[in-house]
């Protein structure tokens, strides 16, 4: 292998261990304009769009430990990864192949996990990873303040009531 494409090879490994997942696009006829509206999309995110000769990157996934993926590429293809949870992502890929033909959903891999399209498309329509914790956060809240409002009913009545009494009385 030359040079190039061990640097290649070696920074699509780094990428890939970095990142908890990865999603294959194919991007064949997409302008480029298209792909730079992509990548901004993406990084709003928190995920990354790169462009991979198949070869170099069915090297880089053997390197990172996924297994061989010689079947699955072909064809002009783009990967995604990023640090933060993948629906983002997947919402992204979803509403931009909704409004662009040309971009179609592979495969992808969660956690050394394969995910077909259909997976994908799954979790793009799951809330975000924030949206979750605080509905989380919001179902354990919840006991606690109704215990605070039981406990403060008795001594808010008997305030009314004593309120009540001092009035009629004066």
């Amino acid at each position: 292998m030359r040079a190039e494409k061990k640097l290649l090879t070696g920074e699509y490994v780094a990428r890939l261990n970095a990142s908890p997942f990865f999603i294959v696009v194919g991007y064949q006829g997409l302008k480029v304009a298209h792909l730079s509206e992509l990548r901004k999309r993406l990084t709003q995110a928190g995920a990354e769009v790169h462009v991979v000769k198949n070869t170099v990157f069915n090297v880089a996934a053997k390197e990172a430990g996924i297994g061989d993926l010689n079947g699955s590429l072909a064809g002009q293809l783009a990967v995604v990864t990023g640090k933060k949870d993948i629906s983002a992502a997947a919402k992204a890929l979803k509403n931009f192949a909704a409004e662009f033909d040309k971009l179609k959903l592979k495969f992808g891999y969660l956690n050394n996990q394969r995910l077909e399209d259909k997976s994908i498309l799954a979790l793009a329509d799951l809330p975000s990873l924030d949206v979750l914790r605080a509905k989380i956060l919001g179902l354990l809240a919840a006991p606690a303040t109704k215990l605070v409002t039981l406990i403060n009913t008795p001594a808010s009545q008997l305030a009314q009531v004593i309120k009540a009494k001092a009035e009629k009385g004066a």
